[in-house]
């Protein structure tokens, strides 16, 4: 039986085949991950190249993935701390979550070589830089956007701010440490002192 029988056989009934779709899934992302840490270019990274290390076919890899963007973008969010789960319970709290994820792909970025790699031959492809920009970046961007209007409407910062700024406002700094200051702290606690401070400028009148 090929994959996409045992993927679908248990439709309906068991799911036989979900735990075999994983794992190749798995497969083929430490196939990249494997070719990466041999130092292997993403710009010589081609999909039969990822087939022939993963020990798959390359139409189970374009079942899963329309191309190398969306593999690649892919085995880095592997390689990424997760998105984390807000907890909703202030903007404030909210904010400091978002940053602290910040600060630790900031680390994960420091300490490994390959992730820090990939990111500096990402933007030197536009192609690929613009899917990840796409798929990983202006997904984050907008949940803070959001995390910020909730708060406005709910007066935690004044109606006459601009979100948009108010977002580089506080992401800059983080943002900032982590990629352009290589030598820039990332401790414990920089993300509560990086919210509470643009909050001291940002917040209603009665705050300040």
């Amino acid at each position: 039986m090929g994959v996409v029988e045992q993927e679908t056989a248990g439709r309906g009934g068991t799911v036989r085949g979900r735990p075999r779709s994983e794992t190749v899934e798995r497969s083929i992302v430490e196939g990249v991950m494997r070719l990466l840490e041999d130092g292997v270019p993403l710009a010589d990274i081609s999909i039969e190249r990822v087939a022939r290390t993963a020990g798959v076919g390359k139409a189970t890899i374009y079942r899963r993935w329309s191309g190398r963007e969306e593999l690649f973008i892919d085995v880095l969010r592997t390689a990424e701390p997760p998105d984390p789960e807000l907890p909703g319970t202030s903007m404030r709290d909210d904010l400091i979550v978002l940053l602290e994820s910040v600060r630790r792909r900031g680390l994960a970025n420091r300490s490994s070589a390959i992730l820090h790699n990939v990111y500096a031959q990402m933007k030197s492809s536009p192609k690929l830089w613009k899917a990840y920009h796409t798929a990983v970046i202006e997904p984050r961007r907008r949940i803070t956007l959001d995390v910020l209007r909730r708060g406005q409407a709910g007066g935690e910062i004044r109606a006459d701010v601009d979100v948009e700024l108010a977002n580089d406002l506080f992401m800059g700094p983080m943002l900032l440490r982590s990629v352009m200051r290589p030598d820039g702290g990332l401790d414990e606690g920089l993300s509560e002192q990086i919210v509470d401070t643009v909050l001291q400028g940002l917040g209603p009148a009665s705050t300040r």
